[in-house]
């Protein structure tokens, strides 16, 4: 692998920018895209700042599906123009910014600003392509579960052979699952007799498990912390109760149904995915490899599959920021 460090991967999403190189630095910001989509190009050219001495740009981007946006070819071409004001800020040369598709080839700007739908929701793919030198023989599946959304990618001597490219594609065939660890709402997940109301997500659930610590954010569903009794708090709504109704005891169990039934989704999505003769599995080492894990399990003991840690292969900093440490690698891999 070539650590070429003057290559900057980009992964811009519609909750957090990643940035990494394919030397294996790495940062990830939590920027709430739909919210405020015009302080964009100062939040990216603030995280391009923290890596000096880049001299060129390798793109992907999940952030064009954002409500702030019309449509999906307006969403790519605000986060192109992002981009470019970062990438060339204060420079009296332009760097070079090449944009990863789901064709798997590099696309330049111009030619991204009207291919819109191959660069959409590419990051699934860069990441796939990258993994795959992991499974380089026979049939394999990389799961990757962030905080918002799931992938599942079938993958054939290193490729990704997915049969959708875009969401809505994917979305029919499993290969994306919408729901995550964190931003996933609680009424999403389909249980029985709850509030149709987003009083409470899946972190919530997670924290009063105890399978996520606390954290005190108050990106919630009411503004509160992260702290358990918040959670506690916003879980005993979606039962339409309150924190003085709900007993501790009560909270704990829906808490623990609702973690049982996101396994359950994504399991089911596993079940559909998987190719034949599988031999390897690629966990993602995101924020949700401990349910990937627990998602994945019955396919595991069935299949006897090698099972590979993505976190144990690129670290735990890296992993978070995958899709772009991917697109860094194989940027930097190119010949020059």
């Amino acid at each position: 692998m070539n650590a070429n460090s003057t290559v900057l991967g980009l992964d811009i999403g519609g909750a957090n920018l990643k940035a990494a190189t394919a030397a294996g630095r790495a940062v990830s910001v939590a920027f709430p895209l739909w919210k405020q989509p015009d302080a964009l190009p100062a939040a990216l050219a603030s995280l391009v700042a923290q890596f000096p001495g880049i001299d060129e740009f390798a793109v992907t981007m999940t952030g064009e599906l954002c409500d702030c946006y019309a449509t999906k070819r307006e969403g790519v071409n605000r986060i192109l123009d992002a981009v470019e004001f970062a990438a060339n800020q204060s420079r009296e040369r332009q760097r070079p910014v090449r944009v990863w598709s789901t064709s798997g080839n590099w696309l330049s700007v111009k030619e991204a600003r009207v291919q819109t739908l191959a660069v959409a929701a590419s990051n699934w793919h860069a990441l796939a392509t990258f993994a795959g030198r992991f499974a380089p023989a026979g049939n394999g599946l990389l799961i990757d579960i962030g905080t918002t959304t799931t992938d599942i990618i079938p993958l054939n001597d290193g490729v990704p052979v997915a049969k959708g490219l875009t969401d809505f594609d994917r979305l029919k065939t499993c290969e994306l699952i919408y729901v995550g660890v964190k931003r996933t709402p609680i009424m999403a997940l389909g249980l029985p007799n709850l509030c149709a109301e987003y009083f409470a997500d899946i972190r919530d659930a997670f924290i009063v498990a105890r399978a996520m610590p606390e954290t005190g954010a108050t990106d919630t569903a009411d503004g509160r912390s992260e702290m358990r009794k918040d959670c506690r708090a916003r879980l005993a709504r979606m039962l339409g109760m309150d924190s003085e109704s709900a007993s501790v005891d009560v909270t704990r169990e829906f808490a623990l149904s609702c973690v049982k039934r996101l396994e359950e989704i994504i399991a089911i999505g596993i079940e559909k995915v998987t190719p034949t003769n599988f031999q390897t599995l690629i966990l993602s080492g995101g924020p949700g490899e401990f349910v990937a894990r627990a998602a994945s399990h019955r396919l595991c003991v069935k299949s006897n599959a090698k099972i590979i840690l993505l976190g144990d292969q690129l670290g735990a900093t890296v992993s978070i920021c995958a899709p772009a440490y991917a697109v860094a690698v194989l940027a930097s891999e190119m010949p020059r």
